[in-house]
């Protein structure tokens, strides 16, 4: 989690050269050569059926990151993380037939509640809460489609999803980059920002997951909120009100509780996927 959320702070500082746009380019598009270079695809053919759920996950991996670095040009990481979480948490809901879970959405929507421009207190810019809420969504169908992207090899899956991701996203990059998007110091920030936000911690998740139970990974995840306005706050000077520091500490009660309390059900795991190296 410092390692994805220190990739966004950094990611953060490149907008004003490549914008948000091109900065997601970058990211996926070196994430996917990194990936296709690792797990070499090709070497295994794809039916019809199973590339078509691999191009729906990458569009959604796509969007996901496009959208979600839009809403960092409006709002802080920490709340934007908080609110794009929004996503996989009425995911996790959706499949409950608990009125225990009652309790959790409760809490995700007071803390969503504090976040938003209510009073001009701890309210937040409306077209970023928009765009993060659009980027929970494409979550959400990100670990939909992933599910069904899984039964194909993990590795082959992820790398081809990747590639689906940056073909997608690298039209609206050069749209707004331009030729500044391969300047050498651009592209080696860019690089930075994939190996941080995709390589190391999706390589770091699939050993933890080996030691960890999905519930405790699940509830470990819940603080990546927190962590992310932690980290923007030290790297880039972003401070939060106490009053959106307690929102964010209401949707992690929110997620950690959902992934705590429900029965043990592999396709409504919160924050992860099956295969562990395709969370965002």
């Amino acid at each position: 989690m410092v390692s994805l959320q220190g990739g966004a702070a950094i990611a953060k500082s490149l907008f004003p050269s490549v914008g948000a746009a091109g900065t997601a380019s970058l990211r996926v598009g070196f994430s996917a050569l990194v990936l296709l270079a690792v797990w070499r695809p090709w070497r295994r053919s794809l039916t019809r059926r199973d590339a078509g759920w691999i191009a729906l996950y990458g569009a959604a991996l796509g969007v996901m990151n496009l959208l979600f670095y839009l809403a960092l040009t409006r709002l802080p990481i920490g709340p934007a993380v908080a609110i794009e979480f929004t996503g996989p948490l009425v995911l996790a809901i959706a499949g409950s037939r608990r009125t225990a879970d009652l309790a959790w959405i409760g809490l995700a929507v007071l803390g969503l509640g504090l976040l938003l421009p209510l009073g001009g207190v701890g309210g937040l810019d409306p077209l970023g809460i928009a765009l993060a809420l659009a980027a929970g969504a494409a979550w959400a169908l990100y670990i939909l489609f992933g599910q069904r992207a899984g039964r194909v090899d993990g590795g082959q899956a992820v790398a081809w999803g990747m590639l689906a991701a940056a073909l997608v996203v690298a039209p609206a990059g050069l749209a707004e980059a331009g030729t500044a998007l391969f300047a050498p110091a651009t592209l080696l920030l860019g690089l930075a920002v994939a190996l941080l936000s995709s390589a190391l911690p999706y390589s770091l998740e699939m050993v933890a997951l080996r030691r960890l139970d999905r519930t405790t990974f699940g509830v470990l995840m819940s603080v990546e909120p927190a962590i992310a306005a932690l980290l923007a706050y030290v790297l880039i000077g972003e401070a939060l009100t106490p009053v959106q520091w307690l929102a964010i500490g209401l949707v992690i009660a929110a997620s950690a509780g959902i992934t705590a309390t429900r029965r043990p059900q592999p396709a409504a795991l919160l924050t992860s996927p099956p295969e562990p190296a395709t969370r965002r």
